[in-house]
């Protein structure tokens, strides 16, 4: 005979089953498969869709500017071609909880000025997801327009080699968004790779970004996050400007022509654990006469203060890291600097001390010892003194480098301080480089058409 207790539990147990497969249905009535063909008048299937219903495009090439008014997502099979007719925007989205994936989407229009784009995601959608696409034109491919947390995963955007660079649009192109997530995307031959400007909280993570103006582009935007992205054959790997409170964690960049890193107008932001390599005056793009001029320069830092620059390496480049206007009151330490043609260029007029609680960074030109084998160097490391002030106004002058004249020149300045000039200091500098470096190319690759 079965006791109360087993009786409920067994009538708990067929209620439970009753309700998820009722639930269940009611989610497939709900998330309708539509699935289409070409031959289909796609603009009519979304305009007629219901709220949550699946729109499965198979091969094929469909054409027009299609604008979604309601959560739906849109599912492409192999070789599905979403065409804007070289007008407009291919893909216009105004409502939230919409997605788009595993879609080829090509030839929106070309007018800069309109933000023609092939997604554009507007102030009123938000948590979109664009996911799996491969994008080709002219203009932006992903235009987020004041969205609120859009996610941009496992894209690739390919730009227009025949337009000039200035013509082009951004691969991924924020304005006044919040919370978006950029992650997995790949991005070459468009303008920049990624563009943030008046966007806040956002985090582009894991992109690779190639063959560009600038790989991240930061403007006027407060609260983001640079994590492990990887950029290559920029002009500058990651343009960082006019922001603040940014967190620039493990990203990797090589093969530049000005900058690796740039830090423009940059206040009480984090730059951490970042590796730039090879960046060199006409290396990346030796076959483009617009990029004649180039600077060479893993870092450089233009008027920006209480950041703390940490454990970073830049390394085999033209020039190490340069500061100027007055770019002050920043945490650099636990920094390696190896194998750079020039570690160090400083402009200013006052002295600054790059180390931090008793550490310093690295230098592959350190002369010192370490008798105390405490893992810092005896004496200070000076990189800019007199001499190499005066080496940055005549180049020519390097010939004599290790001479017994220059030498003399360097035994002075240390025994008579006031004839010293304003510089850095690194009163406890390295022994050992603070980061395991990725192996780097044997040789500098081809130079590509930007």
């Amino acid at each position: 005979m079965l006791q109360k207790s087993n009786i409920f539990h067994l009538g708990a147990l067929l209620t439970y089953f009753l309700l998820t497969f009722f639930f269940s249905t009611q989610l497939e009535a709900a998330q309708k498969i539509i699935t289409v063909t070409p031959d289909t008048d796609l603009e009519s299937t979304i305009k007629n869709a219901e709220s949550g219903d699946i729109i499965h495009l198979l091969q094929g090439v469909y054409h027009g500017n299609f604008i979604i008014e309601k959560p739906l997502t849109i599912s492409c099979s192999e070789n599905v071609e979403l065409n804007g007719n070289n007008q407009k925007d291919t893909i216009r989205i105004i409502a939230s909880d919409v997605a788009i994936q595993g879609c080829n989407i090509v030839d929106w229009g070309d007018d800069l000025t309109e933000m023609d784009a092939g997604i554009v995601v507007k102030k009123t959608a938000n948590n979109v997801v664009i996911k799996d696409n491969y994008f080709h034109g002219i203009t932006f491919a992903v235009f987020l327009d004041a969205a609120q947390n859009t996610s941009v995963l496992n894209n690739r955007i390919e730009g227009d080699l025949n337009t000039r660079s200035q013509d082009r649009g951004n691969g991924i192109h924020l304005y006044a968004t919040k919370g978006a997530d950029i992650a997995f995307n790949e991005v070459w031959h468009t303008r920049d790779g990624i563009y943030i400007d008046t966007s806040n909280q956002n985090t582009i993570r894991g992109n690779e970004f190639h063959h560009l103006r600038y790989g991240v582009h930061y403007m006027y935007s407060y609260h983001n996050k640079v994590l492990n992205n990887y950029t290559h054959h920029t002009r500058t790997g990651y343009a960082l400007m006019q922001s603040k409170y940014l967190t620039v964690l493990n990203n990797r960049s090589e093969w530049d022509e000005n900058y690796g890193i740039l830090m423009n107008y940059i206040t009480n932001s984090t730059v951490k654990n970042n590796t730039v390599t090879n960046i060199r005056k006409n290396s990346a793009f030796t076959n483009n006469s617009a990029t004649r001029g180039a600077e060479g320069k893993a870092l450089f830092i233009y008027n920006s203060f209480y950041n703390h620059i940490e454990g970073n390496t830049m390394r085999e480049s033209d020039l190490g890291i340069h500061l100027t206007a007055g770019s002050e009151d920043n945490v650099i330490a636990r920094n390696s600097f190896i194998g750079n043609k020039q570690q160090v260029k400083y402009v200013a007029t006052r002295p600054q001390e790059w180390s931090h609680e008793e550490s310093g960074n690295f230098w592959s030109d350190y002369l010192g010892w370490d008798r105390d084998n405490n893992g810092t160097g005896d004496i200070p490391y000076e990189p800019n003194d007199g001499v190499d002030k005066l080496l940055w106004k005549y180049p020519s002058a390097k010939v004599l480098m290790n001479s017994p004249a220059v030498e003399t020149l360097r035994w002075i300045q240390r025994e008579f301080p006031i004839l010293k000039s304003p510089g850095i200091t690194d009163s406890y500098p390295l022994m050992k480089p603070t980061m395991i470096m990725p192996p780097i190319p044997p040789t500098q690759p081809a130079g590509v058409q930007l």
